[in-house]
């Protein structure tokens, strides 16, 4: 192996080299940057192993005026592993210091609240790829039991914790040289999405997936769905096969939870127990190395572009969950400043990177997860901007999803430590918020906000370019849906949510939602009061989970479950704005209630593809390996299907391609005052069609006019009453077809029908079943300024 040496040394100093690790394709030479502007020495080491040796070689870096550390070397090419050590004002370097000593120690922490510690190992912030995380159970096999990764005086094996080093322990950066394409982006216009929120592994990972090509093999449009190879179940590879699947169901984006490097304790289908979601980043440029099949270094970077490669040549787009919020990286143990087990940032520059009391503590108010990034610093926003930049430019990613993205438009800095009231203000105008809408476009990729926190609910205020996931919808049309009543809310979220999203560019940027990853399953939903958290493996037990569902359990009524499971899909997908609904959701998967399954890497919460081709499918076993093992709770019950065919399955694709095929479903403008006005009408009114919905009505008409831009217009009946209501049917120049009943009656035609072999429905009246949606399909045209039979009116019914 090449020893690693430094080359041009001289010009360290004044060099201006990007941040991280860069092989130069001509001279094989590799050029470091890491920002520690606080720091005294910053050191550069080479391993030969990510675990259990220690560097072989090490170079000394030079700083630069803009706080960077840089050198070039020879001998650390492609997969190549390497860390740093740093020094600072309060452990200065001294010649006689070697790892796992005390020589030099002054304090933990300095004035500006940074942990300089040469024991510990830091990993390179700009890595592209990562050897591995704290939580990686291969450390507790070789002996390591986590408690040297922190600082403090504490004892720690007869000696101060901060004298533990972490060489032989810590994660360690890899260099990457990877030329792989990603296709050709579609660069589908944000108002043509249509959103399916999936896991990595969860997507993939059950023993049913091996068959999904088999299961799906009769229904139109699943044609070119393979089976999943057993090798590659749970990994990148595995999800790109998954692009006929979404393509055939009628999405057009899968939005993935976080694909960067997490700290985890779970190992392929091993259920570890910390962070099996992957809110815990460790490192924002670098894919999750155990979502990979190929774990050589360099692999799970090409796998990842060739995953993105697969669904760009199918036309689909990947979207990815960003987790700028916090890192892994963690505060203050057991309350106490002085002891923190920082492995990368925190210990470069943690007075830079994160918000702190006036005491130094690391500050979780608003994430509740130990600490919290401080959006004051120019180098914590450098950091979100480069990140997102390098998935964009080089992974061919097409959009992001920011986790509690509140935190992104707060100035710490600007206010008293302790001033709380200030601490939790929100800037829609912060210069990181603008700087990322400013690269959506550039780029020509979507940036979405979950757009809440524990400090505040920002729905609404983001600045325009931002989409946001619309936590108004959910909760009014779950609310509507179960009998509340509270029709003007309901109205106004269905009609895109025009009093908040009105000055953001148009109602694509409201991504509806009825669910999520966090949250009831659509099943679970319509099948339970309460959450079921604590419970046994493999459905439990989790903690936290919130006990606001706005759920109802049907009154354990399986039939009536089924048609409020449809009535939410309807509602979504026939919604102005973009839809989103998470993965399992197509065919009724439940996690037995549980609500917050954010540790539960188990074969109850793995997609059971199974379910798309039984008309009982929560009587399969959970685990086909093993099929008295566990079970599901049977709500679903059984359907008046075929066997072999589930029909929420039927339905959920015959919906999302209706949203699919017809541009007046898929608007970036609202409506005008009037029928046949150059745009698409929303108009809601009482079922016999005089007046606009007053408060307390449960049942209600919508009339949407998709004609001005090539579409049809639908009369859209909701029925959230417990009993049977009948409807006004307007005449029409043409004809009304009925496309969709959700009620009970209609299942075993699956609840829809295609407009050719749809039933017509005259002039008169139409009785819907109590909880029921039916959708009626008319022409294409109607006369300018006369809707379909609806009362003359002067205004657009903006419902606020």
């Amino acid at each position: 192996m090449t020893v690693m040496h430094a080359v041009d040394r001289d010009q360290w100093a004044g060099a201006d080299w990007p941040l991280g690790a860069s092989v130069d394709p001509a001279t094989g030479l590799t050029t470091v940057a890491v920002y520690a502007p606080a720091a005294t020495r910053v050191v550069l080491e080479r391993y030969a192993a990510a675990l259990g040796h220690p560097a072989e070689e090490s170079v000394g870096l030079a700083r630069g005026a803009d706080g960077v550390w840089r050198g070039r070397v020879a001998g650390l090419g492609h997969g190549a592993l390497y860390a740093f050590r740093c020094w600072g004002r309060n452990w200065p370097y001294d010649p006689a210091w070697t790892p796992g000593s005390g020589v030099g120690f002054r304090s933990d922490i300095d004035p500006d609240g940074n942990r300089f510690n040469p024991n510990k190992v830091l990993f390179d912030p700009y890595a592209r790829e990562v050897t591995h995380a704290p939580m990686d159970p291969a450390l507790r096999d070789r002996g390591g039991d986590g408690g040297f990764w922190g600082t403090g005086g504490d004892d720690y094996h007869g000696r101060p914790r901060r004298e533990a080093d972490t060489g032989l322990w810590a994660p360690k950066g890899v260099v990457v040289v990877d030329d792989t394409g990603y296709g050709h982006r579609p660069r589908l216009p944000a108002h043509k999405a249509a959103v399916y929120e999936a896991h990595v592994k969860n997507l993939t990972m059950h023993p049913s997936s091996a068959r999904l090509g088999e299961l799906l093999d009769d229904m139109p449009g699943f044609e070119d769905v393979v089976d999943i190879p057993d090798a590659l179940r749970g990994t990148f590879r595995a999800a790109g096969l998954m692009a006929p699947y979404l393509k055939g169901l009628g999405f057009t984006t899968l939005e993935l939870l976080p694909v960067q490097q997490t700290d985890s304790d779970d190992v392929g289908d091993s259920q570890g127990g910390h962070n099996h979601w992957g809110y815990m980043t460790m490192a924002f440029f670098a894919p999750n190395r155990d979502y990979s099949a190929d774990k050589s270094p360099g692999g799970p970077t090409r796998e990842f572009k060739e995953m993105i490669r697969a669904f760009h040549d199918a036309g689909l787009e990947v979207y990815i969950d960003v987790v700028h919020n916090h890192t892994a990286e963690g505060g203050a143990w057991h309350g106490d400043p002085a002891t923190t087990g920082y492995t990368s940032l925190g210990g470069f520059a943690a007075g830079e990177y994160y918000v702190m009391t006036a005491g130094h503590i690391p500050v979780d108010g608003a994430t509740g997860t130990a600490n919290q990034v401080d959006y004051s610093s120019g180098a914590a926003c450098d950091l979100v901007i480069d990140s997102l930049t390098y998935w964009t430019d080089v992974m061919g990613v097409d959009g992001f999803r920011f986790d509690l993205a509140p935190v992104l438009g707060r100035t710490p800095l600007a206010w008293r430590p302790d001033d709380w009231a200030d601490q939790r203000r929100f800037f829609p105008q912060h210069p990181l918020l603008e700087a990322i809408a400013r690269l959506g476009e550039d780029k020509q990729v979507e940036v979405i906000a979950e757009a809440w926190d524990l400090w505040g609910y920002e729905v609404g205020n983001f600045p325009p370019g931002w989409a946001e996931w619309n936590g108004r919808y959910r909760d009014a049309v779950r609310r509507y849906a179960k009998g509340d009543g509270d029709v003007q809310t309901f109205s106004a979220m269905v009609n895109g949510d025009y009093h908040h999203f009105a000055d953001q560019g148009g109602p694509q940027r409201s991504i509806n939602f009825v669910t999520a990853h966090d949250g009831f399953t659509l099943m679970d939903l319509v099948s339970y009061n309460t959450k079921q958290n604590d419970q046994p493996y493999p459905f439990g037990p989790s903690d936290g989970g919130t006990d606001a569902n706005d759920s109802w359990d049907s009154g354990g009524d399986p039939g009536l479950r089924r048609a409020r499971w449809r009535n939410f899909w309807v509602l979504l997908f026939f919604s102005r704005g973009v839809p989103m609904v998470v993965s399992g959701d197509e065919y009724g998967r439940t996690q037995n209630g549980n609500n917050n399954p954010w540790a539960l890497n188990t074969v109850g919460m793995w997609n059971n593809w199974a379910q798309t081709a039984s008309h009982v499918p929560t009587r399969l076993p959970v685990d086909p390996r093993n099929p008295a093992a566990f079970a599901y709770h049977d709500v679903v019950g059984q359907t008046v299907a075929p066997e072999g065919t589930n029909p929420l399955f039927v339905f959920a694709a015959h919906v999302t391609r209706i949203r699919q095929r017809d541009p007046g479903l898929r608007q970036r403008n609202w409506g005008g005052l009037v029928f046949d006005s150059g745009d698409v009408t929303y108009l809601f009114r009482r079922p016999d069609l005089q007046d606009w919905p007053a408060p307390g009505d449960r049942a209600v008409s919508l009339a949407i006019d998709g004609s001005p831009v090539g579409g049809h217009t639908y009369l859209v009946m909701i029925n959230m009453n417990d009993h049977r209501q009948e409807f006004r049917v307007p005449g029409t120049d043409g004809s009304w077809k009925r496309i969709i009943d959700t009620a009970p009656w209609a299942e075993h035609h699956f609840n829809c029908w295609a407009p050719a072999e749809a039933t017509v429905i005259g002039e008169g009246t139409y009785v819907a079943g109590p909880w029921s949606v039916v959708v009626l399909q008319g022409e294409r045209s109607h006369r300018a300024g006369d809707g379909p039979g609806f009362a003359d009116t002067d205004r657009f019914h903006y419902a606020s």
